[in-house]
């Protein structure tokens, strides 16, 4: 899928590159160029580059450095706002009117200003195109028939963002960092519009923002190029390209990074970790993230939907082998809901391997000869070493699970259609709000197939009308502590009765050349800045 003709300094620099894709060698040069940094990543769950469509880890971090937002969250300290595209805001008196003023001087990497109009848009837009992410915005009464009444132009610099609720303001600032609230360019998208479209089929793969990144090319399963953005009203990166190749094989990785082919490895497993700690001109940078792996129940599967079924596959997973060896460096075991470092965050880790309790609460289930069963996996490390190391415990209590491998799209294509029996895979926080995955792991008002909520509880057919109500109450909660015992209450009901079998919260880590210096990774993908590394 490609986008702008790539320059020709850029097609020269990632032409030169050690490149082993598919068991071919491209040609060798001794270093990648100086003024580019060349990371090797599996990004095969990109789907699209819209940010008002996309819902996906790699994406995030694509557009997190090519886009703005209103308003951002600093990666040291996630409990500060800062303004992005805005430079102040207030709330009104109830609660429920937000103003901000933007900027000003503010352009598009296309040349085009960027005013508030174009923030307007972005947001309406979100809404009206109602893809999955549409329900951040939804939140807050955003529909599409009130959308252009709520959230509104006042003049070239000043909008009005309306809520439905007095909801705690951080809470409503936080869902405006979200990927779906990314600005992108009116009069540009306007000029691509088919059909009503309002450039959804161009922008999937083509770019239209303002971020210190420009999105230059998308190769699918390829490559990324993202460039300079020399309109940026920030500070300007200090590399004229970042390029990512995907590279599914972690050993490959490795070797790439040791030959200096790739500056950057990102999915390097424990065992590549362990060797890359022993390599003087490599070194490793890490951070814990909003992100849970689990795999899900589809309470659609009438075996699946018995609650013995699902308490004995939580007793039939060894967590404590996989932390061990799968894990090692790149995760830790976790088994609720919220991730650590969220307010309301508990570590209850009430289920160990015991596969005599297992065997009980099958035969008590009517199955105690097991049953067969089928998992979704993505092809690429850990998960895939997960679902093998569940197939083999599963099968100690007669259950006979066949892994179904595919890349990134396929999987999350037929997760997201509720058609499959377990699912394996991330689950990212969409804003640094313990509201996020609440609302995405319980949050299910309507389980018909044609509902317009397609949160992992929807997909699974989890529905708990009680805690529905639950989680409404804690995000109008004001009192912090009153807040903080109603998510706790949750994550528990959820571990005990829920669908997910919660593994692991992910601690992503990057090795690099020595030569690279400020390479961050935040908490979320999306604040992933490549953009302010350096090289030399």
């Amino acid at each position: 899928m490609k986008l702008l003709s790539t320059a020709p300094v850029a097609r020269a620099a990632f032409c030169a590159l050690t490149i082993m894709l598919g068991g071919v060698s491209l040609p060798t040069l001794a270093a990648t160029p100086k003024d580019t940094l060349v990371e090797a990543f599996a990004f095969d769950d990109i789907i699209t580059l819209d940010p008002g469509e996309s819902y996906e880890l790699s994406t995030g971090e694509i557009l997190g450095n090519s886009y703005q937002t209103l308003v951002r969250f600093d990666i040291d300290d996630p409990a500060k706002i800062y303004g992005d595209a805005a430079q102040s805001w207030t709330i009104s008196e109830d609660g429920k009117t937000y103003t901000f003023k933007m900027k000003p001087g503010l352009k598009f990497a296309s040349g085009d200003p960027l005013t508030a109009e174009d923030a307007v848009y972005s947001l309406q837009r979100a809404v009206l195109l109602d893809k999955p992410t549409a329900f951040i915005l939804g939140q807050f009464g955003l529909t599409k028939d009130n959308v252009k009444d709520k959230v509104k132009k006042v003049d070239d610099l000043t909008l009005t963002f309306e809520v439905d609720k007095p909801y705690a303001p951080t809470f409503v600032l936080n869902c405006l960092t979200a990927t779906v609230s990314m600005i992108v360019d009116e009069k540009l998208l306007q000029q691509h519009e088919a059909n009503g479209d309002m450039g959804n089929g161009w922008l999937k793969t083509h770019y239209a923002g303002s971020g210190p990144m420009k999105i230059r090319e998308w190769r699918a399963n390829e490559i990324v190029v993202l460039e300079r953005n020399d309109n940026y009203n920030g500070e300007k990166s200090k590399l004229a390209r970042v390029i990512y190749r995907h590279v599914k094989e972690a050993a490959t990785q490795r070797l790439l990074l040791e030959k200096g082919d790739v500056d950057v490895a990102r999915n390097l497993g424990p065992v590549e970790l362990d060797a890359m700690a022993k390599n003087p001109d490599i070194k490793t940078v890490s951070a814990p993230k909003g992100t849970l792996y689990y795999f899900s129940l589809n309470q659609k599967n009438p075996i699946l939907a018995k609650p013995e079924v699902r308490e004995a596959m939580k007793y039939l997973v060894d967590y404590d082998a996989i932390g061990a060896t799968l894990l090692k460096g790149i995760g830790e075991i976790h088994q609720t809901s919220q991730p650590d470092g969220f307010l309301g965050a508990i570590d209850d880790k009430p289920y160990h391997l015991d596969v005599a309790k297992a065997k009980e609460l099958l035969a008590k289930a009517g199955y105690k000869d097991g049953f067969s069963v089928t998992m979704d996996v993505r092809n690429t490390e850990p998960v895939t070493g997960i679902a093998q190391a569940v197939q083999q415990s599963f099968a100690k209590a007669g259950i006979k699970m066949e892994i179904i491998p595919g890349d990134g799209k396929q999987t999350l294509t037929k997760y997201r259609a509720r058609n499959h029996d377990l699912y394996i895979g991330p689950w990212g926080a969409d804003y640094q709000d313990p509201h996020s995955n609440a609302s995405g792991l319980i949050w299910n008002p309507d389980n018909s197939d044609n509902s317009t909520e397609k949160s992992p509880a929807w997909r699974n057919a989890w529905q708990d009308k009680a805690m529905n109500d639950e989680v409404q109450a804690a995000v109008l909660e004001r009192d912090t502590q009153k807040r903080i015992a109603l998510y706790q209450d949750m994550q528990r009901k959820l571990l005990a009765d829920g669908p997910f079998v919660i593994i692991y919260q992910q601690i992503e880590v990057a090795s690099l050349r020595k030569d690279v210096g400020n390479f961050r990774l935040g908490p979320s993908f999306d604040t992933n800045y490549a953009y302010k590394a350096t090289k030399g």
